[in-house]
């Protein structure tokens, strides 16, 4: 199951894109945010690629399933605060749908990655 790199995890890489659009898109948040909305929006966009990479570097399924589930609650952070920005138009809404979609996509690709871990789990128990 487990690729040589986390670098060949498709769901890295669609997460990565989405950390970038996310740091291009908050680039026009007001000067007031820079330390508020934008840094913590911004943070939960890094922290889902990141816990990808630190869980596949455990070298354990377990540990990897656990950080898995920290960067779906990280995504589900980031969609709230896309909403937020988009509710406050900071952001365009069409900007914060795009975006959503994006990460509904990465959340899909996360619940299937941590359901495969949980059956290779139990039949390694049996």
């Amino acid at each position: 199951m487990r690729t040589r790199h986390y670098r060949d995890l498709l769901v890295w890489q669609k997460s990565m894109d989405i950390a970038r659009r996310v740091y291009r898109v908050t680039e026009s948040f007001p000067k007031y945010e820079i330390y508020g909305l934008r840094s913590q929006i911004r943070r939960s966009a890094v922290s889902v690629p990141s816990n990808i990479a630190e869980g596949h570097g455990r070298l354990s399924d377990n540990s990897f399933r656990v950080f898995l589930a920290q960067a779906r609650g990280s995504l589900f952070e980031l969609q709230t605060q896309l909403e937020l920005s988009a509710d406050l138009d900071f952001i365009s809404q069409q900007a914060a749908s795009d975006l959503t979609g994006n990460c509904e996509e990465v959340a899909r690709m996360l619940n299937g990655l941590i359901r495969t871990l949980e059956t290779e789990r139990a039949s390694v128990k049996r």
